[in-house]
């Protein structure tokens, strides 16, 4: 794809490559941060290039127009850091959802694309994929790619960012409190520049990018669901111990910013509350303990599929390799002993057996679960160190460290 026009090849030209692609069998290339309606305007206005997301670019702009401009529409005000009058600058929820979580969305792009484009490759260079059944996985890939590109779903997520958008303008009209966004008085509340900016353009802007990226995450789910139902060459004893898909455990951490971006905004939530001291230490461990529960089951809902192919290679590959370590032990009786110990009247061929011992052992150890401590720690961190932050600021830091350092290593 490089050297592509963005114009031309910029909405999703992958997914349109993916259809003869399918038809021959072939499995095309999977680029996660590609193709729909967003990505097609960005690169109308030369935002980015269909070999180029130029995240850092586009973070630093995105930033820009969503913490930036409310900035300087509240000047002077937003200079100050009294947060007892709700200054701009010690607003924890501005910091995160609208500086923090957008920069990380717009910058995991790049990281995700680069990490499920390397994991699903792997299946083709194995190659992992049966030749029977390439054509099915071919049609799923072509299918993952139409849903990525789906204009419908990035309408529900526009329209869901709106209805954010509203639920803020009619809470900005409740509170009974002046702060940067509104001018509490007993004549009721009027919103500010800034104010109205965040409504109509911030706050959007963050729920629009954060369920754009949970959409197209749940189109990589499904397809690795898809893939999971096809015929594998998997091997039982292989080294990873996960009968070769080992590298797959690992497709979470391409999603760190994502979920550091999604922590801090919540993480921010729950810092208000720390602030008014409505928290208990209790309390706020439950928190964290829920959060990468939530976390976890994100990225196992996909894993999950592979535990069935991973359950039948186990079971057939002990059953087999037992079958041959019979033969082979005998055949070790027979020359030690001259016969065998039991059952010694029936005629057994003398064949050269090899020893499946190692091969027994090695599979005794596979594992059908594709997702770990191990493979999920970078990107538990990344969920658990806003919450961490946000926590140190009111309670005892080393109680909230400590609950952190337990929960990395359960």
């Amino acid at each position: 794809m490089s050297g592509a026009d963005p114009g031309a090849k910029a909405s999703g030209g992958d997914a349109a490559d993916a259809a003869p692609a399918a038809r021959q069998g072939r499995i095309a290339e999977y680029l996660a941060s590609h193709g729909g309606p967003f990505f097609e305007l960005q690169a109308r206005l030369k935002l980015l290039r269909a070999n180029a997301l130029q995240s850092g670019k586009r973070a630093l702009l995105f930033v820009a127009l969503a913490w930036g401009v409310p900035f300087l529409l509240g000047l002077p005000g937003s200079l100050s850091l009294d947060h007892s009058q709700g200054a701009y600058l010690t607003d924890p929820g501005v910091w995160a959802k609208f500086f923090v979580a957008i920069a990380a969305f717009v910058l995991a792009e790049q990281q995700v694309e680069r990490g499920l484009r390397i994991k699903l490759g792997q299946f083709s260079r194995a190659p992992l994929i049966a030749p029977t059944s390439m054509p099915s996985a071919a049609r799923a890939i072509s299918n993952a790619l139409k849903q990525r590109d789906s204009g419908l779903a990035e309408t529900v997520c526009l329209a869901l960012a709106a209805v954010a958008a509203l639920l803020s303008f009619l809470n900005f009209h409740t509170t009974d409190v002046s702060f940067w966004a509104v001018e509490h008085s007993a004549e009721g509340n009027r919103i500010t520049a800034a104010g109205w900016w965040s409504i109509c353009v911030s706050l959007p802007l963050f729920v629009f990018l954060f369920l754009r990226g949970v959409w197209r995450h749940l189109v990589w789910a499904r397809l690795l669901r898809e893939i999971a139902q096809l015929e594998l060459r998997l091997v039982a004893a292989h080294p990873d111990g996960k009968g070769g898909l080992g590298f797959l455990s690992q497709y979470p951490n391409a999603y760190m910013f994502f979920v550091f971006g999604m922590s801090a905004a919540i993480a921010a939530a729950v810092m208000k509350h720390l602030l008014q001291e409505t928290l208990s230490m209790t309390t706020f461990s439950m928190i964290m303990s829920g959060w990468l529960a939530i976390v976890i089951a994100f990225f196992a809902y996909p894993l999950s599929a592979f535990s069935k192919p991973l359950a039948r290679l186990k079971e057939t590959g002990l059953l087999m390799f037992g079958v041959q370590a019979t033969r082979f032990q005998r055949a070790a009786e027979r020359k030690v002993l001259g016969r065998n110990v039991a059952a010694d009247a029936t005629e057994e061929p003398d064949d050269d057996v090899a020893d499946p011992g190692k091969l027994f052992d090695a599979t005794k150890k596979l594992s059908t679960m594709l997702i770990s401590r191990d493979a999920v720690v970078p990107v538990a961190a990344a969920a658990l160190i806003p919450f961490a932050v946000a926590g140190a600021t009111r309670l005892p830091y080393k109680e909230v460290f400590s609950v952190l350092k337990k929960l990395l290593l359960l």
